[in-house]
């Protein structure tokens, strides 16, 4: 024989998941579904702050309204929150240098 005429077959393919893999694998998405809506009622108890404890952590309560409509009930309304407060931040940092 040829040694262009022998192949050798490698076993290149992915190890099996074991079941520990599989089974975060599958309980993902429950874990991000339930971190969502932890996330809501936090959001919702920010509801309770007075306008000077909310503007101290960057945000207006025109801002916990609107996370709540922009993001569907399976999304985290925590996102928006938190680009809002940086948004403000940074805007705040850009006046301060225009003084």
């Amino acid at each position: 024989m040829r040694m262009t005429d022998q192949t050798l077959e490698l076993d290149c393919d992915k190890p099996t998941p074991t079941f520990s893999q599989r089974l975060a694998a599958g309980l993902a998405p429950l874990a991000s579904l339930f971190r969502v809506f932890r996330n809501r009622i936090e959001i919702n108890a920010l509801h309770d702050l007075n306008d000077t404890q909310l503007r101290d952590i960057g945000l207006t309560r025109a801002d916990l309204t609107s996370a709540f409509l922009a993001s569907t009930f399976f999304e985290d309304p925590s996102e928006h929150l938190t680009r809002s407060a940086r948004n403000r931040w940074r805007l705040s940092l850009f006046r301060s240098y225009q003084e």
